[in-house]
């Protein structure tokens, strides 16, 4: 089954369902890199380890299991009847970290293994602040923006803190941002709406070699079906927020009346 969406699809957001296919979206993209670019060229996953903060409640959902521990107590208002002959008795949530290992692709040059293009899909982590991550990335996002690697940042979650660009671009759910080692500080932005199709990204390789074609659109369609994610989303659910817009909300409504109709 087909995502009901032209191209990127808000539905799979959702923190249960995200991960699982940024890490399939990831492994696409490497498989179809290798395909293309070799013998010149290859690419691998590259990452770190950062952890989440994540509560029970949220484990039992999500069926998340512990493998690093902090025990926190997170007082509730329910309190057993208060009396003088046994101590107060108070209901609490535990709050732990669990190991979250972020990726990305980068390409390189066969010999030398010279670092040419790195590909960054954006994490939750990556958006929030607060979290360690964010930091971290962005630190990595200089280092890469002030070397001669081409740096590619897609980013397909409408939550978080959008990295920083110079100038504002127009506003969309989902960016891309394609940064050229010789063209710098100019970037190219693809700004992705509902109702767009990805596009086909150029994926720069070093001078004299052209780049290389990158169907996006198709590679989240094929991460789709192959993760039967049309099983696993309920479109009679709200779209996971951020809230939309009133025009992408009415985008939206037509278009899952337009799927219920087809089956």
């Amino acid at each position: 089954m087909s995502s009901p969406f032209p191209g990127m699809d808000p539905y799979i957001e959702q923190s249960r369902i995200w991960t699982g296919f940024h890490n399939s979206l990831e492994n696409e993209i490497l498989a179809q890199l290798n395909a293309r670019i070799q013998p010149k060229y290859f690419a691998r996953l590259e990452g770190y380890v950062t952890y989440e903060v994540v509560t029970l409640d949220q484990t039992e959902r999500e069926g998340k299991r512990p493998e690093v521990s902090i025990w926190q107590t997170q007082a509730r208002e329910t309190i057993a009847p208060y009396t003088t002959l046994a101590p107060m008795l108070v209901e609490t949530e535990i709050e732990f970290l669990v190991p979250l290992e972020l990726m990305r692709v980068e390409m390189y040059k066969v010999g030398s293994e010279q670092v040419v293009t790195v590909i960054e899909i954006l994490s939750p982590v990556n958006k929030l602040p607060s979290h360690e991550a964010h930091a971290a990335y962005l630190e990595k996002r200089r280092k890469f923006l002030s070397s001669p690697v081409h740096f590619i940042e897609i980013d397909f979650l409408r939550a978080g803190k959008r990295p920083p660009l110079a100038k504002p671009v127009p506003p969309a759910p989902y960016y891309i941002m394609l940064s050229r080692a010789q063209r710098r500080p100019i970037v190219q932005v693809w700004c992705i709406q509902l109702k767009d199709k990805l596009p086909v990204l150029p994926i720069p390789l070093l001078y004299p070699d052209p780049d290389v074609e990158l169907d996006l659109n198709g590679l989240v369609a094929s991460v789709y079906e192959r993760g039967a994610y049309g099983a696993q989303i309920d479109y009679r659910e709200p779209v996971p927020p951020p809230r939309l817009a009133d025009e992408e909300q009415g985008f939206v409504n037509q278009l899952l009346q337009q799927r219920v109709k087809g089956d």
